[in-house]
C-alpha cells in the first residue's frame, strides 16, 4: 500500500471493488488482525483503528517525537502556574517536536501540490511557529520579543541554516552548485527588506530632537512600508509560481533527477490531504498553547537569569521554531540538492522579512499596539551586514565548506554580541548625530 492510500497492483487486487479495500490492506500491517478483519465494514470500528494506526506511524517515524512527552507537561505546568523556569524549559522542549510534526504534515500536504506550490507551502508553515509565538507576544505587548524573534528567524535561516547546509554539503562534495538566478533574485529581495529596517532607524535618528513626533512619524512610515512589502511579496509569489515558474521548476526538476530512483519510496505519502490537514490543525492548536505559556514566562526568566529579552527572542526562540527546517535543509544539502536547501533557508527568511514582519505591524495597527519597523540600530546593522555577507557568498552559484564556516562564524559572533546586549540600550544614532553636529 502506498502512502497516499492507494493499493499497489499485487495487493488484494480481487478486493478493488470492495468498499473495505483500504481497510483490508491495513489488516496485514497491524498485528491485531481481529480488529481489522477484511469483512468488517463497521465504520465505528474501521475509522478509529485507521486513525490510531496513522497516528502511530506518524509518531514512530522520527526520534524527535520522544520529546512530545513535554507537551502535556508544559501545558500542565503553565495551567497550574509552576515555577517560571520550569514553564519556560518544558514548553521550550515541547515546541521542538511540535515544529517537526508541523513540518511533516505540511510536507505530506505539499507533496500533492507540485514542486513550486509545495515548496511555497513548506516555507509558509515552516514559519508558523514563529508567527504564532509573535502574535501571542504582540497580544501581551511584548514588542521587543516580537521584533527580536523576527530578526532572529531571518538571521538563523540565512546564517545558521545556510551555513550548516554549505558546511555539511562541502564535507561530502568539494564544490556544490545551485541556480544563481534564483539565489540572486532572493538576495536582491533581502536587500530591499534590510533597507525597510534601515530607513525607519535613520529617520528616528534624524527626528531625535522631538521624540513624540518621531514615534508618530515612525508609525506612519512603518504602516506604509509594511503595505508596500506585502505587495512586493505578492509580486514575488506571482513571479515564482506563474510568470517565471520555469526558473524555479528547472532547478527543482534537476534535483529530482539527481536524487535517483532509490528515493522513490521517500516520495510515498503516509497521510492523505484530509489527514494532513487535521494534523496541521491539531498541532497548530498545541503550538499556540505551548507558545502562550512560553511567552508568559519570559519576564520572570529575564529577572531570574539576567538574560535579555532580545537574546531570548533573537537566539533561543528561532532555534526552537526552525529546528525541523534546519534538519530538512541540512539533509537535502548532504544529498547535493542545493537548490532545495537554498529555497528552504533563504526562502524562509524572505517570508519572515516580506510577509510575517509587515503582517505583524499591520496586525499591531489593528490591535492598537505600536509595533513598528524601527528596530534598534545595532539590530538593523547586524541584519544589513548578514544580508551583505550572504549575498557575496551566493552570487557565484557555488558553495563549499569554507563558505559554510564563514556563515556559522558570523552567526556565533552575532549571538555573542546579542548575549551581552542589554534590553535598555538606547538607540545610539541620536548620540552619534549629536556628536557629528
Amino acid at each position: 500500500m502506498s502512502g497516499n492510500g492507494s493499493l499497489t497492483p499485487g495487493e488484494h487486487t480481487a478486493l478493488l471493488g470492495n468498499s473495505s479495500t483500504l481497510y483490508s490492506s491495513h489488516a496485514h500491517i497491524d498485528h491485531r488482525g481481529h480488529h481489522h478483519h477484511p469483512n468488517d465494514t463497521r465504520v465505528w470500528v474501521r475509522w478509529p483503528m485507521h486513525v490510531v494506526r496513522l497516528t502511530w506511524l506518524t509518531l514512530v517515524r522520527d526520534y524527535v517525537n520522544l520529546l512530545l512527552v513535554f507537551v502535556p507537561l508544559g501545558i500542565v505546568a503553565g495551567a497550574l502556574k509552576w515555577d517560571s523556569s520550569a514553564i519556560f524549559v518544558l514548553n521550550f522542549l515541547a515546541i521542538i517536536p511540535l515544529a517537526s510534526l508541523l513540518s511533516f504534515a505540511t510536507e505530506e500536504l505539499a507533496g500533492t501540490m507540485g514542486q513550486a506550490l509545495g515548496g511555497l507551502m513548506n516555507a509558509t508553515f515552516g514559519n508558523a511557529v514563529e508567527l504564532i509565538v509573535s502574535i501571542i507576544a504582540l497580544k501581551d505587548n511584548q514588542i521587543r520579543v516580537v521584533q527580536a524573534s523576527m530578526l532572529g528567524s531571518i538571521l538563523s535561516n540565512i546564517l545558521l541554516v545556510l551555513g550548516c547546509c554549505f558546511f555539511v554539503g562541502g564535507l561530502r562534495f568539494s564544490e556544490q552548485s545551485f541556480n544563481s538566478t534564483v539565489a540572486s533574485t532572493m538576495s536582491s529581495l533581502m536587500a530591499v527588506a534590510s533597507a525597510s529596517l534601515i530607513i525607519p532607524a535613520t529617520l528616528y535618528a534624524a527626528l531625535s530632537s522631538s521624540p513624540k513626533n518621531a514615534q508618530d512619524n515612525i508609525l506612519i512610515l512603518s504602516h506604509g512600508t509594511s503595505v508596500i512589502l506585502l505587495l512586493l511579496y505578492v509580486m514575488y509569489l506571482y513571479f515564482q509560481l506563474r510568470s517565471h515558474a520555469q526558473l524555479f521548476e528547472e532547478s527543482n526538476g534537476s534535483d529530482t533527477e539527481v536524487a535517483g530512483a532509490d528515493e522513490d519510496e521517500e516520495d510515498e505519502r503516509l497521510l492523505n490531504p484530509w489527514a494532513a490537514t487535521v494534523a496541521l490543525i491539531v498541532v497548530t492548536i498545541l503550538v499556540s498553547m505551548c507558545a502562550d505559556y512560553l511567552v508568559g514566562s519570559i519576564d520572570d526568566i529575564v529577572q531570574k537569569t539576567g538574560m535579555s529579552k532580545t537574546f531570548i527572542g533573537l537566539v533561543l526562540i528561532p532555534i526552537v521554531g526552525n529546528a525541523a527546517e534546519h534538519v530538512t535543509a541540512v539533509v537535502v544539502a548532504y544529498k547535493d540538492k542545493m537548490d532545495l536547501a537554498i529555497g528552504v533557508a533563504i526562502g524562509s527568511s524572505l517570508q519572515i522579512a516580506l510577509f510575517v514582519t509587515p503582517f505583524l505591524v499591520i496586525l499591531g495597527w489593528i490591535m492598537g499596539v505600536e509595533m513598528t519597523l524601527h528596530f534598534q540600530t545595532f539590530e538593523t546593522v547586524a541584519f544589513f551586514i548578514s544580508g551583505l555577507v550572504v549575498t557575496l557568498l551566493i552570487q557565484d552559484g557555488k558553495s563549499n565548506y569554507l563558505e559554510g564556516g564563514m556563515c556559522l562564524g558570523m552567526y556565533i559572533i552575532l549571538a555573542l554580541a546579542f548575549y551581552v546586549y542589554p534590553d535598555d540600550a538606547g538607540d545610539g544614532m541620536g548620540m552619534l548625530s549629536n556628536m557629528l553636529n
